[in-house]
């Protein structure tokens, strides 16, 4: 009998061990929380670490201006940052480290590949994120995710329609044919061109992105060129085509060319053709929201991360603070330790319930049910032609 109960003893010992280790994990993980955690996962080394180090910066300097003015009710942010390096593959490992770090909301990722998987795995926590620069269609897929960048659906779109509007009646398209960045992008760009506008385009996957002299020979002859890639690519293209394609033609990207002109080993002075990219924020602006915060992130980061992704951060952390804090002046509060599935629930009805928001990037800034965001776009022009 003796045996037994000690067996039993035993037995209900291990099980309040196994317990308290579960209660330990993301359901109670923010217990011991003593500031609001927002997680974030991005390249913050490797070929696009401009990126995700102008996202963490831009973050950071948000936090800081919030914290020094009294956080939300006296509760300090803070920003937790993981390196993905771009890699998708890294995700899950950054995810899990963030919400053991007590993440309760987030910026998701950088860009699309990690942030497809950052959806999936935020989805079963039912944590609520804002990405910055992760454009994809499917990044705001469940309803927790939301985005402050113009979906590729969108950029595709709206760059449809500047080309419909310039009477261009025809152009080159060069686009990565297996990222679904670029593919998304053009895919919806073809959808919305209209039908009288020829195209020649010409592709390249991640088999061939060091010689690009088949591709410049399909579109030498081309005027404008509609390039829906990252700046590295293009900056390759740019450098070996500068003395083929005809001078005064247009480059036409997204945002994917932001930050092209601090590319390593890029000297964009050297390339006489106009360099464009469609944005939601203008690095060269004099006055207004934009230029306030180009003045204070050069001052304290300098100019070589300065791009529209980490303006977009910067946005994404005050519209979460700021709808955090309509929330707690509408009565409904907000404890330090609150667990990353009720702030989402808390969000996702203030973001989908006519919440707006003006900053850097667009006034007036609204959401739609599908996590879309809504704004107006900016055509950046980066290069003039020579």
């Amino acid at each position: 009998m003796k045996k037994f109960l000690r067996a039993a003893a035993l037995l209900l010992a291990a099980v309040l061990v196994c317990a308290s280790f579960a209660a330990c994990g993301s359901a109670g993980h923010t217990a011991n929380n003593t500031e609001y955690v927002i997680g974030l996962s991005g390249p913050l080394t490797g070929g696009a670490a401009v990126y995700g180090v102008a996202v963490q910066n831009s973050a950071q300097m948000a936090v800081d201006e919030i914290n020094a003015a009294g956080g939300l009710n006296g509760v300090r942010f803070k920003v937790i940052a993981k390196d993905d390096t771009h890699d998708a593959a890294k995700v899950a490992a950054n995810y899990s480290s963030l919400m053991e770090e007590g993440m309760q909301v987030s910026l998701g990722t950088v860009t699309t590949a990690p942030g497809l998987e950052f959806s999936n795995l935020s989805k079963e926590d039912n944590l609520f994120f804002l990405t910055p620069s992760a454009s994809g269609n499917d990044i705001p897929k469940n309803d927790n995710g939301f985005q402050m960048c113009f979906a590729d659906g969108n950029q595709g779109a709206v760059a449809a329609g500047y080309v419909n509007s310039t009477g261009l009646k025809n152009i080159g398209i060069f686009y990565k044919s297996d990222d679904p960045y670029s593919k998304g992008i053009y895919e919806q760009f073809m959808e919305n061109l209209d039908s009288s506008i020829e195209t020649v385009e010409a592709v390249f996957t991640d088999a061939n992105t060091s010689d690009f002299s088949a591709q410049i020979s399909t579109l030498k002859d081309c005027t404008f060129i509609f390039m829906p890639i990252y700046y590295t690519p293009a900056s390759l293209f740019m450098t070996q085509a500068k003395s083929i394609v005809s001078p005064t033609a247009t480059y036409y990207g997204c945002d994917g060319f932001d930050g092209i002109e601090s590319a390593e080993g890029f000297d964009i002075t050297a390339i006489p053709q106009e360099v464009t990219m469609l944005s939601h924020f203008n690095s060269k602006a004099t006055d207004g929201a934009a230029a306030e915060f180009v003045k204070k992130y050069t001052e304290k980061y300098g100019a070589d991360t300065l791009n529209q992704f980490g303006a977009s951060a910067y946005d994404c952390v005050y519209a979460i603070y700021n709808a955090m804090k309509e929330i707690a002046e509408g009565g409904k509060e907000i404890p330090v330790t609150i667990s990353p599935s009720e702030l989402c629930d808390l969000l996702k009805g203030k973001f989908t319930g006519g919440f707006t928001y003006s900053g850097v990037t667009g006034s007036e800034i609204k959401w739609e049910a599908n996590g879309y965001v809504s704004k107006e776009a900016v055509k950046y022009v980066i290069k003039e032609a020579d």
